[in-house]
């Protein structure tokens, strides 16, 4: 019997219904999706996201997801692995990202698809790490607060600072979804950085983590990790900041992979010394 070509594959736009398959094939992966973001995800875009079907049966998943007139963020790509190598993921790709149209598209890929990327257009913007290690037992320094809903649009506007793209509709939902734990330091009446934490499949994940300094970021890193004392706890942090890397190295983390952040083309410019931890990988 012939093996199913890529012309029989169907894609379509996936709903919240259709995401438990994916996100399973992410567990499998070893991305160690987040539990609860689904919703977060779908209330940016709610057309960006995908999945492909050979005779009604999902094989192959991607998320082309748009900030605003000028960017976007491809993730979630993947292909059931005993289908792989058939063109379905390609397939997949094109469909997608016909989503974006002409905005720049961002990504963060994984090694072993980097020069894949590249053909297709993307150019390195630098390296992100994923550090891992067991969150110190301690209390939550006390001029950092959970965040509370009058917060959200210095909040929003701090997160612009340090992102490519605003991002309002997304943050809603990231920063009080189930399990999501939210916090902020504060100079006087001035936001110097937030930061959360999320329960994800296999261990907590702390994303973002946006300070305006290395003391910022220590104090919200201690508020986030004291939710999850004695647990391991994973950050994404991009290589570019120092004071990052050192911060979670000196928390005794170790990095346990290592993914490309790439565009395909300028991106407006934001507070890069300011991510001492990215918001997530499958959204940037």
């Amino acid at each position: 019997m012939a093996s199913p070509a890529p012309e029989d594959l169907v894609v379509t736009r996936a709903d919240l219904d259709d995401w438990p398959v994916v996100r399973d094939w992410a567990v499998a992966e070893g991305w160690n999706p987040g539990v609860a973001d689904g919703a977060a995800f779908f209330a940016q875009d709610p057309e960006g996201f995908f999945i492909g079907r050979i005779d009604g049966e999902p094989v192959s998943a991607i998320s082309v997801v748009n900030y605003g007139a000028d960017y976007a963020f491809l993730g979630w790509y993947l292909v059931r692995p005993d289908l792989r190598g058939r063109g379905y993921g390609l397939t997949t790709w094109k469909t997608a990202l016909a989503h974006a149209e002409n905005r720049t598209v961002g990504l963060d890929g994984v090694v072993a698809e980097q020069d894949n990327y590249r053909r297709s257009g993307f150019e390195l913007a630098h390296r992100t790490f994923r550090f891992t290690g067991t969150a110190p037992t301690g209390e939550a320094p006390a001029d950092v607060r959970a965040v509370r809903p009058a917060d959200l649009a210095e909040i929003a506007a701090y997160d612009g600072l340090c992102t490519p793209a605003d991002r309002p509709r997304f943050l809603e939902h990231w920063l009080t979804g189930p399990g999501h734990h939210a916090v902020v330091r504060r100079d006087g009446d001035r936001v110097t950085g937030y930061g959360v934490i999320r329960p994800g499949q296999d261990c907590p994940r702390i994303g973002p983590l946006f300070a305006d300094t290395a003391e910022d970021a220590r104090a919200l890193c201690a508020a986030l990790t004291a939710e999850a004392a004695g647990r391991e706890v994973a950050i994404d942090v991009p290589e570019t900041n120092a004071a990052a890397v050192a911060l979670v190295e000196e928390a005794g983390f170790t990095p346990s992979f290592e993914t490309a952040r790439m565009y395909t083309g300028p991106v407006r410019p934001y507070a890069q010394e300011r991510v001492f931890g990215v918001t997530t990988l499958e959204l940037g």
